[in-house]
């Protein structure tokens, strides 16, 4: 495909050697800076799809319970909880 506008991503992390799993996420935020362009992502890992990401999107059986930018998502006590593996501050 010539000249996309947009890059759909479905789990690149899922089954790839931890080692590699930062990699990918480098190549794909190089893809999104150098080429402008935009990447939905689907992604478990939610730490680090949120560290690579502007927007987020809390899904819960197939519901968007949440959207905001990625930094108040990785900040949000509720999410942090439930998704990221910290609790509540």
């Amino acid at each position: 495909m010539s000249k996309p506008k947009c890059l759909m991503l479905d789990e690149p992390s899922l089954g790839i050697a931890p080692i590699l799993v930062r990699t990918i996420f480098e190549k794909i935020v190089e893809i999104n800076r150098e080429l402008g362009l935009t990447i939905l992502l689907v992604e478990q890992n939610a730490n680090l799809a949120l560290e690579v990401s502007k927007m987020g999107y809390v899904l819960e059986t197939g519901q968007i319970i949440l959207a905001d930018t990625s930094a108040s998502l990785r900040e949000n006590p509720q999410v942090r909880a439930c998704y990221l593996g910290g609790g509540e501050n």
